[in-house]
Protein backbone atom coordinates (compact mmCIF):
# COMPACT_ATOMS: atom_id res chain seq x y z
CA UNK A 1 0.00 0.00 0.00
CA UNK A 2 1.01 3.28 -0.50
CA UNK A 3 0.05 5.88 2.26
CA UNK A 4 0.33 9.86 1.65
CA UNK A 5 0.62 11.67 4.96
CA UNK A 6 1.36 15.14 6.28
CA UNK A 7 2.46 15.68 9.91
CA UNK A 8 3.56 19.17 11.04
CA UNK A 9 3.34 20.96 15.19
CA UNK A 10 0.36 23.55 14.65
CA UNK A 11 1.50 25.39 17.46
CA UNK A 12 5.59 26.38 16.25
CA UNK A 13 4.81 29.03 14.61
CA UNK A 14 4.79 30.18 11.06
CA UNK A 15 8.06 27.93 9.67
CA UNK A 16 8.11 24.27 10.81
CA UNK A 17 10.75 22.92 8.42
CA UNK A 18 13.05 22.29 11.43
CA UNK A 19 10.24 19.63 12.70
CA UNK A 20 9.68 18.23 9.38
CA UNK A 21 13.50 17.70 9.47
CA UNK A 22 12.84 15.08 12.23
CA UNK A 23 10.29 13.11 10.75
CA UNK A 24 12.84 12.99 7.49
CA UNK A 25 14.84 11.19 9.26
CA UNK A 26 12.61 8.75 11.16
CA UNK A 27 10.89 8.01 7.32
CA UNK A 28 14.40 7.87 5.60
CA UNK A 29 15.77 5.20 8.75
CA UNK A 30 12.64 2.98 8.15
CA UNK A 31 14.13 1.04 5.15
CA UNK A 32 10.52 1.71 3.22
CA UNK A 33 10.18 2.90 0.13
CA UNK A 34 9.21 7.11 0.57
CA UNK A 35 9.05 10.03 -1.70
CA UNK A 36 8.91 13.78 -0.13
CA UNK A 37 7.09 15.97 -1.72
CA UNK A 38 5.94 19.79 -0.91
CA UNK A 39 3.05 19.09 0.60
CA UNK A 40 3.75 15.39 2.45
CA UNK A 41 5.65 12.14 1.95
CA UNK A 42 4.60 9.20 0.32
CA UNK A 43 5.38 6.08 2.10
CA UNK A 44 5.05 2.12 0.51
CA UNK A 45 5.06 -0.85 2.90
CA UNK A 46 2.49 -3.04 4.56
CA UNK A 47 0.03 -1.87 6.96
CA UNK A 48 1.92 -2.49 10.22
CA UNK A 49 5.05 -1.61 8.56
CA UNK A 50 4.07 2.00 7.46
CA UNK A 51 1.30 2.65 10.70
CA UNK A 52 4.60 1.82 12.80
CA UNK A 53 7.10 5.15 10.72
CA UNK A 54 3.72 7.14 11.22
CA UNK A 55 3.49 6.45 14.82
CA UNK A 56 7.35 6.49 15.72
CA UNK A 57 7.27 10.24 13.72
CA UNK A 58 3.78 11.21 15.81
CA UNK A 59 5.78 10.23 18.90
CA UNK A 60 8.84 12.16 17.81
CA UNK A 61 6.85 15.36 17.08
CA UNK A 62 4.64 15.40 20.22
CA UNK A 63 7.86 15.63 22.21
CA UNK A 64 8.47 18.83 20.41
CA UNK A 65 5.03 20.52 20.26
CA UNK A 66 2.35 19.95 22.55
CA UNK A 67 -0.27 20.11 19.28
CA UNK A 68 0.27 18.56 15.92
CA UNK A 69 -2.26 18.04 12.56
CA UNK A 70 -1.83 14.54 11.37
CA UNK A 71 -3.41 13.72 7.42
CA UNK A 72 -3.06 10.26 5.83
CA UNK A 73 -4.46 9.30 2.69
CA UNK A 74 -3.89 5.16 2.04
CA UNK A 75 -4.16 3.98 -1.63
CA UNK A 76 -3.89 -0.46 -1.33
CA UNK A 77 -4.22 -2.43 -4.12
CA UNK A 78 -3.82 -5.84 -3.93
CA UNK A 79 -0.76 -7.61 -5.74
CA UNK A 80 0.95 -4.31 -6.49
CA UNK A 81 4.03 -4.25 -5.22
CA UNK A 82 7.39 -1.09 -6.06
CA UNK A 83 3.57 1.03 -6.88
CA UNK A 84 5.65 4.56 -5.67
CA UNK A 85 8.01 4.00 -8.28
CA UNK A 86 5.43 2.94 -11.18
CA UNK A 87 2.19 5.43 -10.49
CA UNK A 88 3.78 8.73 -11.95
CA UNK A 89 5.48 6.95 -14.61
CA UNK A 90 2.54 4.98 -15.77
CA UNK A 91 0.63 7.83 -15.76
CA UNK A 92 3.15 10.04 -18.20
CA UNK A 93 3.18 7.17 -20.62
CA UNK A 94 -0.47 7.60 -21.25
CA UNK A 95 -0.27 11.62 -21.85
CA UNK A 96 2.03 10.34 -25.10
CA UNK A 97 -0.21 7.66 -26.03
CA UNK A 98 2.19 4.67 -25.04
CA UNK A 99 -0.20 2.00 -22.90
CA UNK A 100 3.42 1.14 -20.73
Amino acid sequence: MIVDFTIYPTDAGESVSAYVAEVFKIIEASGLSYEHHAMGTNIEGDWDEVMTVIKACRDRMLTQANRISIGIRIDERKGVSDGIKKKVPSAKAKMTGSNT
